[in-house]
């Protein structure tokens, strides 16, 4: 069984980097071949589409992976698991089509009073057919996952990847000129049409698994199975409705208020342009680090939540300490790898000295976001997911406030201290709430002081090395690169020089030699 669960962790952790790879590639291709007002255009689309994405798949996803596992637990009643699954595709269908219908019928009017933007209604009309294949998908991925079978979720994501990077550049190349609006419906149809091979796919390892679950057994009914769905659908599909609501409601807002701030500079369309060049050229390239803590996370929370559940607390405590000291080092190398080659790097991938300034100056408050990302997790994993949410919801209403206050006074200056100062608010409130609630006493240095040492020292060394290799950074694209690559790994080396007698080293030794294991109480910590 272990072996099982690391196998699946690792081919988790090794698909979650493939695809952010391919995902990231992509980012970077339509940032060129949309442009800056393009990509604006296109990440308003995204972001009333993610509200109805939540709609379609957010409820059934949770239900599916946890009552399915409820049913499967017991052998003998595979009939009533067959007999649950099909409610859930039920249910998963009549959500699906029940957020197309709605995202087709308000297309036009979130395109004119929304996003204050027509051209945005085609692209919001052809991402709404994808809507039912998405949930149906989230429906079998749940059950695989109650099953420990992840080689068909992965084969699927990779597939669904591959479609849609294929089809979005034999559109694009074949558009190329025409109106942004249209190239930005090409690249949305692309996405429906790979989620409906990706629902195929699944229905094809679906009818391989059900003989080997069900053994030919008939559907029969699970006992009180509409209770049982709506308990899950209906706390889970409010909450991350109310928070996907929320968060569209900062994103339609920030390009209007920068109009505001950019009238007679460009207007409406210089703030699509500013909007398009954070959210989707700078901010994909701070977040792509992260997936590589994925194993992290997928190898600690399900031991943090068995340590909650047993009341060891030694334990417990003895994993927070590693998860938070581990992310912060690797939180504080990538911060000081973008404040220094965040510029060039921009250059170079996206030709934008604006984006190469976002990334430059969010690039500090890396360790905050990656530790609320990892906090929020292990949140869930002691039982706090309400609070967590909690935090949620008035991050994004402070969030909504500072758009509106400071975003028609300093422009995105403004709408970047409302990301610093957001980061550092769920950052503390989740930390804290986290260590209150499991009573891990603080080690702040440990977890940033030491980290942040190590990434000062090495950013000094990276803006040496920058000014020795100014000239090679202006030569060809190879040499560029090769410049990026030895620039980044001379401060990668420095840092893990600086910070392996600050506590790296003790930290990676324990991990790989089992030293965990023999210190708390028996309850060992096996990485």
């Amino acid at each position: 069984m272990r072996q099982s669960y690391l196998k699946n962790a690792a081919l988790l952790t090794g698909a979650d980097v493939v695809l952010r790879l391919a995902g990231l590639g992509l980012r970077i291709w339509l940032a060129n071949a949309l442009g800056g007002e393009g990509m604006g255009l296109y990440q308003l689309v995204l972001a009333v589409y993610s509200l109805f994405v939540t709609l379609a798949t957010a409820g059934v996803s949770v239900a599916a992976t946890r009552l399915m596992a409820e049913e499967l637990s017991t052998p003998e009643h595979s009939g009533s698991a067959r007999g649950m699954l099909r409610r859930l595709l039920a249910a998963g269908l009549a959500l699906g089509f029940a957020a197309t219908a709605a995202q087709l019928a308000t297309a036009g009017l979130a395109a004119k009073w929304w996003l204050g933007d027509v051209r945005a209604a085609g692209a919001l009309q052809a991402s709404a057919l994808g809507m039912p294949w998405m949930a149906v998908s989230a429906v079998l991925r749940g059950f695989f996952l109650a099953r420990r079978r992840v080689t068909p979720n992965v084969l699927s994501q990779l597939a669904e990847q591959a479609v849609r990077i294929a089809l979005v550049v034999l559109a694009l190349t074949r558009t190329a000129g025409a109106d942004v609006g249209l190239r930005c419906t090409l690249v949305l149809a692309s996405t429906a049409a790979s989620e409906a091979v990706s629902s195929v796919l699944m229905l094809l390892f679906y009818r391989q698994e059900a003989r080997r679950c069900f053994a030919g057994q008939k559907a029969v009914r699970p006992a009180d199975p509409g209770r049982r769905l709506w308990d899950i659908l209906w706390p889970v599909e409010g909450g991350r409705a109310l928070a996907s609501a929320l968060h569209t409601a900062e994103n339609m807002l920030v390009p209007a208020c920068l109009a505001v701030y950019l009238a007679g500079a460009g207007g409406r369309s210089a703030a699509l342009e500013q909007y398009g060049e954070l959210k989707g050229m700078a901010l994909p390239l701070l977040t792509f680090p992260f997936g590589l803590l994925g194993s992290l996370s997928v190898l600690l929370m399900p031991e943090i939540t068995q340590a909650h559940i047993l009341g060891q607390t030694k334990r417990l405590n003895a994993l927070l300490d590693r998860m938070l000291r581990l992310t912060g080092y690797f939180s504080a190398l990538a911060g000081a790898l973008f404040w220094v080659w965040g510029r060039p790097a921009a250059q170079l991938l996206y030709q934008s000295a604006d984006a190469g300034f976002y990334l430059e100056t969010l690039a500090p408050a890396m360790p905050l976001m990656y530790l609320e990302s990892m906090v929020d997790g292990a949140m869930k994993g002691v039982g706090e997911q309400k609070a967590a949410f909690r935090y949620s919801v008035w991050d994004s209403i402070l969030r909504i406030a500072g758009v509106v206050l400071l975003l028609p006074r300093f422009g995105m200056k403004g709408f970047l201290a409302v990301i610093l100062l957001s980061s550092l608010y769920t950052c503390t409130a989740n930390t804290g709430r986290l260590l209150f609630s499991s009573g891990t006493p603080h080690a702040f240095f440990r977890w940033l002081g030491a980290p942040a040492l190590a990434a000062v020292l090495a950013a000094a060394a990276g803006v040496g090395l920058r000014t020795v290799l100014a000239d090679p950074l202006t030569a060809e694209l190879p040499l560029q690169l090769a410049v990026l690559a030895a620039g980044g790994s001379g401060m990668a080396a420095v840092f893990l020089l600086a910070a392996w007698p600050l506590g790296l080293g003790k930290e990676l030794c324990s991990i790989f030699h089992g030293r965990e294991k023999r210190k708390i109480s028996g309850h060992g910590v096996q990485l």
